[in-house]
């Protein structure tokens, strides 16, 4: 974390010092190093995401990216700490479904506006959720994940990252449209989720295509369905929930670049037009390809009226299913 060292200046200086004062504050942006919250553990989705997209604005705006993880409470305790900085421009965070979509409308008391806290700056990336289990396991499709749960209720447990992502909530549509019960289990992370899945500690997972990619391609445990309308060039043989006869059941996980509301306006437009660059480049591309993430394509006002109409989406859709927060 940035140390920051506080200066007292007595009346007898103030005449010396203001210059100075004047001149910091006209000092270019970036003039200090920035910090990123990714409000997710170490080694998920937003934490993959933010250190890819870090490591090349350091070097683009010539100052280092500190990255900071702030997880907890479905990403919205990184989310309050960015919202709570209006105008700073030093302070980033990778947006996602989880803190800007789905939290402010499945729990109550959330201590931000997703919109009216935040200048939302780009989409970064969208990926699907897949179900998945251990490659020791006997289970090798959704059906017979399904049937399982139908002969013992409530004994099939499914693991996520966390109460109120995309992954526990895209399971629980799919156990709401088969009408059976499936167990949520909330991991602090992916890693622990998946390391319990292959442990045996827990029946299936829904887990994040870029977070579980290197899973799937070592064998170590096998996907079920992809949670999108079509399936993901990088798992060609694995269906979705709809091919697997749960046409309900669509989601797509996002995450986006947000700052502060109240950033200066020419500091919000060089960020734009830098990550529209970077999700350009062939070296992103290349990168997000690898872990099965499709660079964004909405600027500001794009990804602004997204954030939006997912909080309507998901306010109707967690209405009607009556899904609580476990």
């Amino acid at each position: 974390m940035l140390s920051r060292r506080h200066f007292v200046i007595g009346a007898s200086t103030t005449s010396v010092t203001a210059p100075c004062i004047a001149s910091a504050q006209a000092a270019p942006w970036p003039s200090k190093p920035i910090r990123w919250i990714v409000n997710f553990p170490p080694a998920g989705a937003a934490d993959i995401l933010s250190r890819t997209l870090a490591e090349w604005f350091g070097t683009r705006l010539g100052q280092p990216i500190v990255v900071e993880n702030k997880p907890g409470a479905g990403g919205m305790l990184g989310a309050d700490i960015v919202a709570k900085a209006p105008g700073d421009a030093y302070i980033v965070m990778m947006s996602s479904a989880a803190s800007h979509g789905i939290g402010p409308v499945l729990y109550k008391n959330v201590p931000y506006d997703p919109v009216a806290d935040f200048l939302h700056i780009h989409l970064v990336g969208t990926f699907p959720s897949v179900l998945a289990v251990s490659s020791a396991s006997p289970i090798t499709s959704v059906k017979q994940l399904l049937d399982q749960a139908r002969a013992k209720p409530g004994e099939v447990t499914y693991g996520s990252g966390g109460n109120g992502t995309m992954n526990h909530l895209t399971g629980q549509l799919l156990a709401r449209e088969a009408g059976v019960s499936l167990t949520h289990i909330p991991y602090r992370g992916s890693a622990p989720a998946m390391n319990d899945l292959m442990g045996g500690q827990i029946v299936a997972l829904m887990e994040s295509l870029p977070t579980a990619i290197g899973y799937f391609t070592s064998g170590r445990m096998r996907p079920l369905a992809v949670s999108e309308s079509e399936r993901s060039p990088s798992l060609p043989d694995v269906p979705t929930f709809r091919e697997a006869g749960f046409p309900g059941v669509v989601t797509t996980n996002w995450f986006g670049f947000s700052t502060p509301a109240g950033i200066p306006p020419e500091v919000a437009k060089r960020w734009e037009t830098e990550i529209g660059a970077a999700l350009q480049s062939a070296e992103i591309k290349e990168k997000f390809a690898k872990i099965g993430v499709r660079p964004g394509t909405l600027g500001a006002e794009g990804y602004t009226a997204l954030i939006r109409s997912e909080l309507a989406r998901w306010r109707d859709i967690i209405t009607a299913a009556n899904i609580r927060a476990d």
